[in-house]
């Protein structure tokens, strides 16, 4: 049998363009198998004679597909890659391990349909805190486990960061070698083995021929231990770099940001690209000290003043009447978004970026107190309140933050100054932790948990005790209302990742089921009552997960389950 065989084109049968193909047996077969043997049948020299062309067809290929394996020849070796970085962090106790194995298949399975999950804890919801938890100690990665980990960080953009930490520089090895795993290469230091920032020479290697996570990496590490550094090296380069490159290296100046970042972030205002501008004026506006914050206030404070007519207790605003191209290059934006008139949204840009000590002189010697408690004529106020709240945000002002909170008892639609959940947030952000976690207390205790859940998102984990209990009792409250508890799935999912596991104990009572009111949903106390068990689970497991990380055996920690068994039923899937 001939190794090849000349076949006329099947579209072009009379062979008009004058050309004829070779084509090799097995791409007759393929041709025939693709087409059918009723309207392509295989040449007739490759077939086994006697039999109908289909089975003939299939005799052909498993005849052909062992001639052709046959006679494959060995492929040149490829370069050896070169080996992973050193990675000389701690190795991981046993226990964790296993622990992390266990997190990354999702053992305990899928919650149950309806909005009802039943009693197991969900352990992917747990596997961030794991992760957090073992860069706190300083652990590595086992080397067994790296590819479910990229796998579970390339499905979850929320775990990278953490994963990508742990992973370490050979992760970042790893990731090269699997375009599935590409992610790890950009936006993140992807766990990357940087130079001494001592080391001048090693930096300025690495900061010109590196990977983009590499150089975002070792800008923060080099900033961290020489600022003055840090913005040389981002000066030496600056003129070359894409316009996302400049945004994303001049966003990493908030970490540390000072007034000696001053003349860097003053040339950025001069910047071909819009949001390199604006950004740059944000961070200056952050510095009340600047230049361009000094600019701003003389501004803002031509805008806003006492009435005196009014006996100088009122607030009046007289919104600017034109956008200038110096307030532009101080990184006012000409052009308001729809249905937002000019002059206010001007006037709301100057306030924002005035610093906030520039208030109480320009309004007779008031305190932010009384400042924000003073009428605004001609319907201003809400403008006002909501450019001091961007203020207080930017320049992380936790007085002027708690003064428009207002009382967390106060409705939040009366507030002093914004009514919206997510400004508050942000609000609530600025402040210690432990005032955050009280303020957020007082909160649920007057108005319940429907409008809790981004506040809570801001405050430390674990919750402080106060905040803890408020939750709870928010929660029990709700079962006692007889309402389903999936009406407040969010905060107790919340709950689960953020409740001290210390509390695992005292709600012990709470998985009890009671007797159910008349009015209540039917079967609202069970499902409740499975509810609490799974808060309860998942706290002692927390508390089994930071002993083991520990190097304690968390199943005989204070904190875990009493019976190393109880844990096992809470997380081994059920038999079949």
């Amino acid at each position: 049998m001939t190794d090849t065989t000349r076949t006329i084109d099947p579209v072009d049968p009379a062979g008009s363009t004058g050309t004829t193909r070779v084509a090799t047996p097995w791409e007759g077969l393929v041709t025939s198998a693709l087409l059918g043997t009723e309207r392509r049948t295989p040449p007739a020299e490759i077939l086994a004679p006697g039999k109908e062309a289909p089975a003939a067809l299939l005799d052909a290929a498993a005849l052909h597909t062992v001639r052709r394996r046959a006679g494959l020849l060995p492929a040149r070796a490829a370069a050896r890659p070169e080996p992973a970085a050193h990675d000389g962090r701690a190795r991981l106790p046993e226990a964790a391990g296993r622990r992390l194995r266990q997190l990354l298949a999702d053992r305990s399975g899928p919650s149950g349909g309806g909005g009802r999950r039943g009693a197991a804890p969900d352990l992917t919801e747990l596997l961030p805190q794991w992760l957090a938890a073992a860069n706190e100690h300083g652990y590595r990665v086992p080397a067994a486990v790296l590819p479910a980990l990229l796998d579970a960080a390339r499905a979850r953009t929320d775990l990278r960061p953490q994963a990508l930490t742990f992973a370490g520089p050979r992760g970042l090895w790893l990731a090269r070698l699997n375009p599935e795993w590409k992610f790890a290469l950009r936006g993140a230091s992807g766990g990357a083995l940087l130079p001494d920032p001592r080391d001048g020479e090693a930096v300025r290697l690495l900061w010109e021929e590196g990977l983009f996570a590499e150089r975002v990496a070792l800008l923060a590490a080099v900033r961290a231990q020489d600022a003055e550094a840090s913005r040389a090296l981002l000066a030496s380069t600056w003129s070359t770099e894409r316009a996302e490159d400049r945004l994303m290296f001049l966003d990493s100046l908030r970490t540390g940001l000072s007034g000696a970042d001053e003349p860097f972030l003053d040339r950025a205002l001069s910047d071909r690209s819009r949001n390199v501008r604006h950004t740059a004026a944000e961070l200056l506006s952050a510095l009340p000290g600047s230049a361009l914050a000094g600019r701003m206030a003389a501004r803002a404070a031509t805008c806003v003043s006492m009435d005196r007519t009014g006996g100088g207790q009122v607030i009046t605003v007289e919104a600017p009447h034109e956008c200038d191209a110096d307030m532009q290059r101080d990184g006012v934006v000409p052009a308001p978004p729809a249905g937002r008139g000019e002059r206010s949204w001007w006037l709301g840009q100057l306030v924002e970026a005035a610093p906030l000590d520039t208030w109480p002189a320009r309004l007779g010697g008031r305190t932010p107190e009384e400042i924000v408690a003073l009428p605004v004529l001609d319907d201003w106020a809400d403008e006002l309140h909501a450019a001091w709240c961007r203020a207080a945000v930017r320049q992380r002002d936790a007085r002027w933050s708690l003064v428009l909170l207002g009382s967390p008892a106060a409705s939040p639609a009366a507030g002093p100054g914004t009514s919206s959940l997510a400004e508050r947030a942000k609000l609530l952000a600025t402040l210690p932790p432990a005032e955050r976690a009280s303020w957020v207390a007082s909160f649920i205790a007057a108005h319940g948990l429907s409008e809790a859940f981004q506040l809570l998102g801001v405050c430390a984990v674990p919750w402080a005790e106060p905040l803890g209990r408020a939750v709870v009792d928010a929660l029990d409250i709700a079962r006692d209302a007889g309402s389903y508890p999936w009406s407040f799935s969010g905060v107790m999912g919340l709950a689960e990742r953020c409740l001290d596991p210390a509390e695992a104990s005292r709600l012990e009572l709470l998985t009890a089921a009671q007797d159910e009111p008349e009015d209540a949903s039917p079967g609202a106390g069970g499902y409740w009552s499975e509810a609490f068990r799974r808060l309860v689970s998942t706290l002692r497991l927390r508390a089994s997960m930071l002993a083991e990380l520990d190097g304690l055996d968390g199943l005989n920690s204070p904190n875990g389950p009493d019976d190393p068994g109880r844990l096992a039923e809470l997380t081994e899937p059920a038999a079949p």
